[in-house]
């Protein structure tokens, strides 16, 4: 998308495409299953927290990652090997800003019905599971929640997930509302607006919302804005000194 923006580049080949639409599921799959051990963390934390330094060992963190990983890559390639073997006729035009799956197969001429098949199976077992286990997850972490009688208590468990939950929320609300439907019923527009949010804007705003929950990164934006200020007033300063005298003069 970059490239296409910035050197004006819309022409992409077959091979870049397929590579591209590889990726894009890879890492979207990759980021299912991370969501979902994430969300057990969080169950682990808040509704067993005296275990919860045995249940979330190195080791157990360690498998989650690896295992989200290589799902993550093995889920994909059945997928992208059936639409290599398509066939493409007439328009060579892609309705979309990437190579998502729905663009290419609303361009084939081989007949998709069995690849539609094969991608709501595939997305059931795979790719709906992990929501489950997200879901599953946050009923346990909201019962305990509910259960806590002290108001600080309830607070803190709930910032312990706030940020994971946010992030939930905008990922799966997008990528539900695009795939979880028949390819005759879509619109290329709502999905094209759709894919913008999981594509791009979930991931520029990560950074953001669980950076917030860190010390140094709320005590290092807290520094800039002081400077900002401090900046702002010796600007208004050098602009009218007469100002900045009457002002000291009142202090004193």
């Amino acid at each position: 998308m970059l490239q296409m923006i910035l050197m004006q580049r819309k022409g992409i080949s077959f091979c870049a495409c397929i590579t591209q639409m590889y990726f894009f599921m890879l890492f979207s799959v990759v980021e299912l299953y991370l969501l979902s051990a994430m969300a057990y963390d969080r169950y682990a934390a808040i509704c067993n927290p005296l275990s919860y330094t045995v249940i979330m060992n190195k080791t157990v963190c360690l498998v989650l990652a690896v295992g989200c990983w290589l799902l993550g890559s093995v889920v994909p390639l059945s997928h992208t090997i059936l639409l290599s073997q398509s066939t493409f006729c007439g328009t060579r035009e892609i309705n979309h800003f990437f190579c998502d799956p729905s663009a290419l197969m609303m361009i084939s001429c081989s007949g998709t019905a069995r690849m539609e098949l094969f991608t709501y199976t595939i997305g059931t077992i795979f790719a709906f599971s992990p929501f489950l286990l997200t879901l599953m997850s946050y009923v346990f972490i909201i019962t305990t929640i509910l259960r806590i009688r002290s108001t600080t208590g309830k607070r803190k468990a709930f910032t312990t997930c706030s940020s994971h939950l946010m992030v939930v929320v905008l990922f799966y609300s997008s990528v539900l509302g695009i795939y979880v439907r028949p390819t005759s019923n879509y619109s290329m527009d709502e999905n094209k607006m759709a894919s913008i949010v999981y594509v791009n804007a979930v991931p520029l705003l990560n950074p953001l919302i669980y950076g917030l929950r860190n010390k140094e990164v709320k005590k290092a934006l807290w520094n800039a804005y002081g400077k900002q200020n401090s900046c702002l007033h010796c600007k208004t300063a050098r602009l009218n000194p007469r100002l900045s005298f009457i002002q000291n003069s009142a202090k004193g």
